[in-house]
């Protein structure tokens, strides 16, 4: 059986666990100890903003670390607790005004399509919420030095230290995912700790603290508007059951000596040589189309049962199963690379004078610690922000936006070894799936389902805006297919063929249901073509010198479709099941509109070339045939990946790529090109003008830097990228390294089919590869230019290499670890 890579390919091996690779071949460091710079964001200073904290989180628990020394504040999220309630889909207008708007595209009067498509509009999203704040009060006294604040990654723990008087204080934060619990500790070493602890929350709620014992209970708005809309009334709550998420939070204050005190809200420990803090919390979130109306009794119940259940298990106990459950996903790969020495944000100044390769892995460890703190399996899946918020109208409400942001955040959670982490987003698109059908049939009365710009914790799926914002967002139609790559591409790299089959195969096929009945003939050439068609949030001019967002074929909307379709088909034949099905989607795929070229050799973005009103724009979705996509590639398709790199090099040449997201779309766009030299300037352009000094990505604003995890997540997977792809019928080994990051190794990345690489390099040159393969079948290799193997062998006995124009191709058996020592050309 073949597993050469790539849709057109792909190994149909049964279920295949996440694999982490070893190498024992590779003097690789084991991470026995990894609490080094290597693995720990440091700085020197408290966090002076909530958004210059250090994250925590178990997935569902997220809390943010600011390190104050008069003043601790442990910022909490539960990420059930959203604004609002189930909603109903209904637009009666939508419907009836759908003929409109493609007869007016069709007509080429594109301010008519966009007037038009504000009728197909819906409700908004609705908002993640902050759960509350855990205030530290202290009073150390005398001057404080030698300040050290920490990320440990390897731990995942937040650590404070410093020297006040004669007393040594330190200070640890985690959130345990098998307790379900977060822990704060302080300890006093040569002194006592006297501080006031309190709960307190900005949504509505109500704090008491008894004994040793803090409970805040409280209940969210039943509406919260987007924070870019101005309403008169943005924050509404209503007292009726299930109209808004009822939630609890409570904290178990316990200090080894000294006295704690409670009083109203707040406990006052005096004199102790130590205080550990235990929060539970807890919402009356029950399902996605059930209204959250548990009563606060029982919430409260659930939160104190997390308490309960850990209360006979000491710290140690509790930090070392935190700790090794983190490290089970944490040290499944690691990048190696020399780097600067120094406090993360003097590291981060330095890189802009000179490249800081360590300061690189330690942001793609950084992506891969926030990809398991923010997204487990059976939470929900990362939202705008992860799962860490501070604002009751946080940024674009922090929900789900799928346009590019949502499927961002998983991009690196197959070749990064965390393809578990990966099914809090299936869970969300079962549901996504039934409210989706109600807004095929409602808005628009086709089967299927379909998905719009943004969703949230409900599942919403129709297009927002309620009939007056810009459709150049709010009406994009097509966030379904973006999400089936997702599923497809868990299978193409671990072999999952019961998920496959049960799981992933009825949400593709209804979604490709859709799309089939979205396409329709174009009367200019008969083609099939999409409309209303937008390219996300890409405004063109029209002969009037005004903007307009709606036209016909947009070029991401046919590479979605064609993808979808492409995946469709590969499955039923997997699964042997559909034949008349997938027949019937390669007829249309026969029909679909051509992609198309514009004057100056680039990737045109709509199906005529436009003026553009934004020649520098943020968004490059008609990228998307090479990267997230695979329809483009340098090898098989060279004339359109010139297309690709001469538009993304126009959006660079006129200002894009300046928020964090699309910075990392670009790096991707170049590793994928193998243009090694461009994606090690968009990292250290990504460093410069997309983070914080807490390696946090950031969205440029007016108001100051909004923080967002995408960029976080596209770049860790752009890294990734140009250490291994295996996107075209082949493992491709370094493919786009970076002249700075002349020495190192990585191990435990993935490739499709079910393989595990490890590799190191010197001087820029592979020396040495690792393959362990989880099924038996052959696999085509792709060495960088100038080099050659000299022995492969499989423990320590010769494996036979067949060379091939595209590469070199070995025959693997289940469990091989197959290495190759490389030399020169």
């Amino acid at each position: 059986m073949s597993t050469e890579l790539g849709r057109r390919d792909v190994l149909g091996a049964g279920a295949v666990a996440a694999a982490g690779g070893g190498l024992a071949a590779l003097p690789l460091r084991a991470l026995s100890n990894a609490s080094d710079d290597a693995h720990r964001l440091w700085f020197d200073a408290p966090g002076e903003r909530w958004v210059d904290g250090l994250p925590v989180g178990n997935g569902r628990l997220g809390a943010m670390v600011r390190g104050g020394i008069d003043r601790e504040i442990v910022s909490l999220n539960e990420d059930t607790l959203w604004s609002g309630y189930p909603g109903t889909d209904g637009n009666p207008d939508a419907r009836t005004a759908l003929p409109g708007v493609r007869a007016a595209t069709f007509a080429g009067d594109y301010h008519a399509a966009d007037d038009r498509a504000k009728r197909m509009q819906g409700p908004y999203s609705n908002s993640y919420a902050p759960l509350g704040d855990l205030t530290i009060a202290l009073n150390d006294g005398g001057a404080v030095r030698d300040y050290r604040r920490t990320l440990d990654l390897d731990e995942a723990v937040a650590g404070v230290s410093y020297v006040a008087g004669q007393t040594r204080f330190t200070r640890e934060v985690f959130v345990s995912h098998p307790a379900q619990l977060a822990v704060v500790r302080l300890t006093a070493q040569g002194g006592a700790i006297n501080a006031d602890v309190s709960l307190a929350t900005l949504l509505r709620g109500t704090t008491r603290a008894t004994e040793n014992r803090i409970v805040l209970h409280g209940k969210a708005p039943a509406y919260a508007a987007p924070n870019y809309q101005k309403v008169a009334e943005p924050i509404r709550y209503d007292d009726a059951a299930g109209k808004g998420m009822m939630f609890a939070a409570i904290a178990d204050v316990v200090t080894d000596g000294g006295s704690a005190t409670a009083s109203g809200a707040t406990i006052a420990v005096r004199g102790a040589r130590s205080v550990e803090i235990r929060i539970a919390a807890a919402t009356g979130f029950r399902r996605f189309d059930q209204a959250p109306d548990l009563p606060i009794a029982a919430i409260k119940a659930k939160a104190a049962a997390a308490l309960e259940a850990a209360r006979n298990t000491g710290h140690a106990a509790l930090r070392a199963a935190h700790v090794a459950d983190h490290q089970r996903l944490y040290r499944r790969a690691e990048l190696t690379l020399a780097g600067a020495s120094g406090s993360t944000p003097r590291r981060r100044a330095g890189n802009e004078r000179k490249s800081d390769p360590g300061l690189a892995a330690l942001l793609f460890h950084f992506g891969r610690y926030l990809l398991i703190a923010s997204s487990r399996p059976g939470t929900q899946p990362a939202n705008l922000q992860g799962i860490w918020n501070a604002e009751v109208r946080p940024p674009w409400s922090s929900n789900h936006t799928t346009n590019i942001n949502t499927e961002m955040n998983y991009w690196p959670a197959e070749v990064a070894n965390l393809a578990d982490c990966h099914t809090a987003l299936f869970d969300w698109l079962d549901h996504v799936a039934v409210r989706g059908a109600g807004v095929a049939r409602g808005y628009y009365g086709m089967p299927g389902w379909c998905l719009h710009h943004n969703s949230d914790v409900w599942a919403m799926a129709n297009p927002v805006g309620e009939g007056d914002a810009t459709p150049v967002w709010a009406n994009w139609p097509m966030g379904g297919p973006w999400l089936m790559q997702h599923l497809w591409q868990h299978y193409a790299f671990g072999g999952d063929l019961v998920l496959l089959r049960d799981r992933a195969w009825p949400l593709m096929r209804s979604c490709a249901e859709f799309c089939a009945a979205w396409l329709v003939a174009n009367p200019a050439d008969g083609r099939l073509t999409t409309t209303p068609s937008i390219s996300p949030e890409n405004e063109f001019l029209v002969p009037d010198g005004k903007k307009a967002s709606i036209s016909v074929g947009c070029t991401m909307d046919l590479a979605l479709t064609r993808e979808l379709f492409a995946n469709c088909i590969a499955a039923a034949a997997l699964l042997k099941v559909d034949a008349a099905f997938a027949a019937k989607l390669r007829g249309l795929v026969d029909q679909l509109e051509p992609y198309r070229v514009g004057s100056h050799g680039q990737l045109l973005e709509w199906s005529k070339e436009f003026a553009e009103a934004e020649p520098g724009h943020r968004h490059i979705s008609h990228l998307y045939p090479l990267y997230p996509g695979d329809e483009f590639t340098p090898r098989r398709t060279p004339e359109w990946a010139r297309a690709v790199a001469t538009s993304m090099q126009r959006r660079e040449d006129n200002g894009g790529a300046q928020t964090g997201w699309s910075r990392a779309w670009a790096t991707c766009i170049w590793a994928r090109m193998g243009d090694a030299a461009r994606a090690g300037r968009s990292i250290d352009a990504f460093f410069k003008s997309s983070t914080l000094d807490n390696l946090f990505d950031t969205h440029p604003s007016d108001k100051g830097p909004i923080f967002q995890i995408d960029g976080n997540f596209g770049i860790t997977a752009a890294i990734a990228e140009m250490l291994v792809q295996s996107h075209d019928g082949a493992i491709a080994l370094l493919p786009a390294l970076p002249l700075a990051w002349r020495d190192g190794s990585v191990r435990g990345l993935r490739a499709r089919g079910g393989v595990t690489v490890d590799q190191r390099w010197r001087a820029g040159a592979l020396e040495q590869a690792e393959l362990a393969f989880v099924s038996a079948g052959e696999m085509l290799v792709r060495l960088p230019a100038g080099r050659r193997v000299r022995a492969a062998t499989r423990g320590g006995t010769a494996v036979a290499l067949r060379a091939e124009p595209a590469g070199l191709r070995l025959r693997a058996r289940a469990g091989d670890r197959i290495t190759l020592t490389i030399g020169a050309a």
